[in-house]
């Protein structure tokens, strides 16, 4: 999508799309004013029929019949000025492109006279086409694949461009592909993207200056003790991978970071099976590490002086013949031991491996991103994930990202007394705890293999995947994760 910048009027600018966004009650402002007298007064009475008032999420779509250069106008309802944010403008872009769709529009102008920074607001608007432009239709034999837009023109009189917006633009065009990237992975059905898929993707997308991978099947998984992933493996015909995606910058590194992504490619639950209805979007439960995967994939592009290394166990979770058992216990890599009594608790049962192995390195971070509990999903619902950490300056530092990019993150405790729950008889924890408070005995289980490192644990097991058409995304994975940690690599 080329992006441009005009110095001219609203009535004077021709596209096949001409979006205005509006604040609420401010619908006597300039541009809707030579608007209307452009359209003969018709679009005041269609603001009146409609009672559209500039709220938040609204819009107005409205043919200009010859009577403007531009083929259809759409007013975004953009609410009330001081709560206009990055979110937002990301929100409008993604509307003005699904109106663009119904229209068959693929060059839009927008005016843009945004009250606060320009250049976060056009990076957030570039950012919400392009999330709302993703389809996958491969699997489809009749769809309908919507025009791309093609240009989308900043317009205003006396706009300027400038290398700020344009810097902050281009960063945005940047990422897009490794959300893309994750998107996709987490769309393929089970049967399509398995262990040894993940670890096919992972050497085609992580290739570039400073990228390598290895891709460690069952034989050097076994060699380096990784006995969680091969616990939870033990069920299935396919055989594990461990994923490993290096970076390393053309100078000397500034910090050392690990990022940590669960690759369960489908949750069966094991022996502890899910009911058939729970299992119908397991194929989600992959969706840290296709995030990792995507987020990796595209720091060769930007320019970043950190060291980066990815890491990805990976398998599926079935009730097979040879399938762990409830009350079988696996001795990790830092001689520590859990004893299994839900099998359905697998996630963190493969992340220690990875946390575990990571830890070894002494990065100065570690992140990992995981679909890892209902219980998450209960307190924070779809739309938000969770935070976890030992360090409260990188809690924090993740926040701000999160809200930089539109990804919600809440922060939750790491509850000390809650240790007591996942106490075991026989080994030095269980794998699961209590009736409440999943989320975070999960995290707590998952800190016993992180040590003194600063370390936080994203919990997106709702954010991961739309059910719905959402705002930005089309029902099935979102890519949650990629932008937050993108952004947060480029903060350091």
């Amino acid at each position: 999508m080329e992006t441009r910048f005009r110095d001219i009027g609203v009535e004077a600018i021709r596209a096949e799309l001409l979006v205005v966004p509006v604040q609420e009650k401010k619908l006597e402002d300039a541009p809707l004013r030579a608007l209307d007298r452009r359209l003969r007064g018709k679009l005041s009475e269609r603001i009146q029929k409609s009672k559209f008032t500039g709220a938040e999420g609204s819009a107005l779509l409205y043919p200009a019949s010859g009577l403007l250069p531009s083929s259809h106008l759409l007013l975004l309802g953009m609410g009330s000025a001081d709560d206009i944010e990055s979110d937002v403008w990301r929100k409008a872009g993604a509307r003005a492109r699904r109106e663009a769709a119904g229209v068959g529009a693929a060059d839009i102008a927008l005016f843009f006279a945004p009250g606060g920074s320009p250049e976060q607001a056009a990076a957030a608007i570039v950012e919400g086409m392009l999330l709302a432009s993703y389809q996958f239709n491969k699997y489809r034999s009749n769809s309908k694949v919507s025009e791309a837009v093609k240009n989308l023109t900043f317009f205003r009189p006396g706009l300027m461009r400038t290398p700020a917006m344009e810097k902050s633009i281009a960063m945005v065009q940047r990422i897009m592909p490794g959300v893309y990237l994750a998107r996709d992975l987490i769309n393929e059905p089970p049967s399509v993207t398995t262990a040894r898929f993940l670890g096919e993707q992972a050497r085609r997308h992580c290739r570039g200056l400073g990228l390598s991978v290895e891709v460690w099947g069952k034989q050097k998984i076994t060699a380096m003790k990784l006995n969680g992933l091969l616990a939870v493996n033990r069920g299935s015909q396919e055989e594990p991978r461990f994923i490993k995606i290096h970076y390393r910058p053309s100078g000397k590194p500034r910090k050392k970071v690990a990022l940590i992504g669960k690759g369960i490619t489908f949750d069966s639950g094991g022996l502890s099976l899910k009911p058939s209805k729970s299992m119908e979007t397991m194929k989600l439960d992959m969706s840290g590490g296709a995030a990792v995967i995507g987020a990796m994939s595209l720091l060769p592009h930007l320019g970043l002086d950190i060291e980066v290394t990815g890491y990805i166990p990976t398998t599926d979770n079935l009730p097979g013949a040879n399938a762990q058992k409830p009350g079988d216990v696996i001795r990790y890599l830092n001689g520590k031991t859990i004893e299994v009594l839900n099998t359905d608790a697998e996630g963190r049962l493969i992340l220690a491996d990875a946390l575990a192995l990571a830890a070894q390195q002494k990065p100065d971070t570690m992140i990992n991103l995981a679909t890892l509990t209902g219980a998450c999903m209960v307190a924070l619902g779809s739309e938000v994930g969770g935070l976890f950490s030992n360090n409260q300056p990188l809690a924090d530092q993740l926040l701000r990202c999160a809200r930089d990019t539109g990804e919600k993150l809440w922060q939750l405790p790491l509850v000390k007394e809650y240790r007591e729950l996942i106490k075991s008889s026989v080994a030095d924890m269980k794998n699961i705890g209590g009736s409440h408070g999943g989320a975070i005995t999960a995290a707590l289980i998952l800190q016993e293999f992180v040590g003194d490192i600063p370390w936080a644990h994203l919990d997106i097991a709702g954010p991961a995947f739309a059910e719905s058409d959402t705002a930005l995304c089309n029902k099935g994975g979102t890519g949650f994760g990629v932008r937050t940690v993108l952004k947060f690599l480029s903060t350091l």
